[in-house]
């Protein structure tokens, strides 16, 4: 069955969003850093943000259960966009290539509604997508089938005809990619530039063929 639909995730496969980037300058010591990340501004708890959360909310929780991290804890929100480097050369070289050969192109991402506005008005290359699904605007979140059958509905509005296996969708977490398989969708995990065009070119894809380096 061709591939007539590409769904990308952003962060990892498109963005540079790390909270090390941001951290680094508020936590020198390289053991401090990971364990305040680990344990108080831990990516489970900003998971629950990228589901609908308010950041306001959720800053007001963590502080109250860690008041002796306040300025650390705000810092996470206050300084998000520290944190986003920006692009990521090789994800983005494949949605260049693909919007380039006129495939439809889908986004699919666990994202803050309140922080994705800074994408959007930073980033070019999200024009390339017809439509996206943000997590935080939705109130569904990766890996649950609810936001991928979200992301299908919304696809479906641009390509009527078309079939769960007719989509390929690239995420850096197998977690979600699996979950995108499980309801008949193909899956890429991507774990680099060449790995996910190699597998674009095995399943049919044009404008990615691959070139080893």
């Amino acid at each position: 069955m061709a591939i007539r639909a590409v769904v990308f995730d952003f962060g990892v496969v498109l963005f540079d969003w790390n909270p090390h980037h941001l951290y680094r300058k508020l936590i020198a010591d390289d053991l401090e850093r990971e364990w305040f990340l680990n344990n108080i501004c831990t990516q489970a708890w900003n998971t629950e943000q990228d589901a609908g959360r308010t950041l306001a909310e959720a800053t007001r929780c963590l502080i109250a259960q860690h008041p002796e991290f306040e300025t650390l804890i705000r810092a996470y929100y206050d300084r998000w966009h520290e944190m986003l480097q920006g692009p990521l050369s090789g994800g983005v070289e494949i949605l260049l290539a693909l919007h380039a050969a006129r495939m439809p192109l889908f986004g699919l991402s666990n994202w803050s509604a309140e922080t994705f506005p800074y994408a959007r008005k930073h980033f070019p290359f999200l024009s390339c997508f017809r439509d996206i699904v943000v997590s935080g605007e939705v109130s569904q979140i990766k890996p649950d089938a609810a936001i991928y059958n979200t992301s299908f509905g919304q696809i479906r509005m641009h390509l009527p005809d078309i079939k769960p296996d007719q989509v390929v969708f690239i995420d850096d977490v197998l977690g979600n990619v699996e979950a995108a398989i499980a309801l008949g969708w193909q899956g890429i995990h991507h774990v680099s530039l060449e790995h996910t065009r190699k597998c674009l070119t095995t399943l049919g894809v044009r404008g990615v063929a691959f070139t080893s380096t």
